[in-house]
């Protein structure tokens, strides 16, 4: 199942792309209603970035503090300006602590 996640504002019949979004541990709860396990197959308008992803799901910011691209680290400065392309993989993880 597709769902589409749209940041406020998108006007209707805007192109969309497909992406896989990955939330872990207790972000878990923010995933589209009907998803198995950790993820998810959504539709987003083009130009759509993980900044843009965090705000539509009301994700807190402080809990989102590693964000990947096909397993590649996406700084915080970088993650409203990154737009993700069709096919890629976001992960986005809370804070982890260990010892």
């Amino acid at each position: 199942m597709i769902h589409v996640i749209a940041p406020k504002g998108t006007p209707a019949g805007t192109e969309t792309i497909e992406i896989t979004l990955k939330l872990f541990a207790m972000l878990e709860r923010w995933l589209p209603e009907g998803t198995r396990r950790n993820e998810a197959r959504v539709a987003v308008p083009v130009g759509t970035t993980p900044a843009d992803i965090v705000t539509a799901l009301d994700l807190p910011e402080a809990l989102c503090a590693i964000v990947l691209v096909d397993g590649r680290f996406v700084d915080h400065e970088t993650r409203a300006s990154r737009p993700l392309a069709p096919g890629e993989v976001l992960s986005i993880w809370p804070p982890i602590a260990g010892g």
